[in-house]
């Protein structure tokens, strides 16, 4: 029994250390990732927006950027990085340093690229940390008013009578509203002719001049221009009518069955910032959302807030790449280069 004691004892001895040890080196990085959350953000925000300015990101982006500084106590500044279907700017986020001072408007488009280029620069679940997914919305199919177009269904018919006659306005090509588009000519068997654009902004120059005849928009500016007659809205893209334009039909419910493109905004960061930084940011971003005014203009835009968790988000643009993958693959369109 004597030898046994003498045997473990050193062996004993030798895992408490070891254990000792591990400890003592866990616990410095622990207080560093602490500290570096406490002392967040240490200097001016970057938010870099991957498209022009001038549309739905712009706005609400603008406004995330105001709450954030002023409860944060440093400048959160719109920085604009627009480029190959939003790459260029989820590329940027992707190699700027893992401290949260890079921030990242993730736009649909960000689901896409994966599928729509045969390589990225960058990793989207690895290399852009998720934050939470800010809000959703609605998209409206307009057309400019010379064209004989009122209903999903006259549009649908119209495609397939007049294959490629229509101009369709487009954010570049592979961004979203473009791949929205061959989705609906997929499900319909239409075809229009697609015309691409750095930005919404120009887009939206060219439709109400009627260079291009359809477009789709959020529903504050596809609102604002029915209004004053330079644009009719012909449907909804969603899969459900908006509480916001109830007599609006959806495409779905009038020929293209299973059609569901929504808009949707969401922050990230670059991969591997501390966690305790990704969580201080989503509970800042929570109570600007919740902020009347703000959550006041979002229901004007006829938006949806979201605001949940980093794992949710992350789990949802997972989806979503899965979504547009089988999408692109069984509308036989093939990868390109970036």
């Amino acid at each position: 029994m004597q030898t046994c004691r003498r045997f473990m004892v050193p062996q004993l001895r030798q895992l408490s250390f070891s254990a000792t040890c591990f400890a003592i080196a866990c616990v410095p990085g622990l207080a560093l990732a602490q500290s570096s959350a406490d002392n967040y953000p240490s200097r001016p925000v970057s938010m870099i927006i991957p498209v022009s300015p001038g549309g739905g990101t712009d706005t609400e982006a603008r406004l995330y950027a105001q709450k954030l500084t002023e409860s944060m106590g440093k400048q959160f500044v719109l920085d604009y990085k627009p480029g190959a279907g939003t790459t260029l700017g989820a590329n940027f986020v992707a190699k700027a340093p893992a401290d949260g001072h890079v921030l990242l408007m993730v736009t649909a488009g960000f689901a896409i690229t994966p599928s729509f280029y045969k390589t990225l620069p960058y990793d989207p679940e690895k290399d852009i940390a998720p934050i939470t997914l800010l809000t959703t919305r609605p998209i409206m199919l307009v057309v400019h008013p010379d064209v004989p177009i009122r209903t999903p269904a006259e549009y649908i018919a119209f495609t397939r009578t007049y294959p490629g006659k229509l101009n369709f306005g487009t954010t570049g090509v592979g961004a979203s509203l473009h791949l929205a588009g061959l989705w609906l000519d997929n499900v319909t068997n239409g075809k229009v002719t697609f015309v691409h654009y750095k930005g919404s902004g120009a887009m939206l120059t060219d439709l109400l001049a009627g260079r291009v005849q359809v477009a789709t928009q959020t529903i504050p500016v596809a609102l604002s221009q029915a209004k004053s007659g330079k644009l009719r809205i012909v449907g909804n893209a969603g899969a459900q009518r908006s509480p916001a334009l109830p007599d609006v039909p959806t495409f779905a419910e009038q020929g293209a069955a299973g059609y569901d493109y929504s808009s949707w905004l969401g922050l990230g960061t670059t991969g591997g910032t501390p966690s305790a930084i990704i969580n201080k940011l989503r509970a800042e971003l929570v109570k600007a959302g919740n902020a009347p005014d703000l959550r006041k203009r979002m229901t004007e835009d006829g938006a949806t807030l979201v605001l949940g968790t980093p794992a949710e988000f992350g789990a949802m643009i997972r989806t979503e790449i899965g979504r547009w993958r089988k999408l692109l693959r069984d509308a036989g369109i093939q990868p390109v280069e970036e």
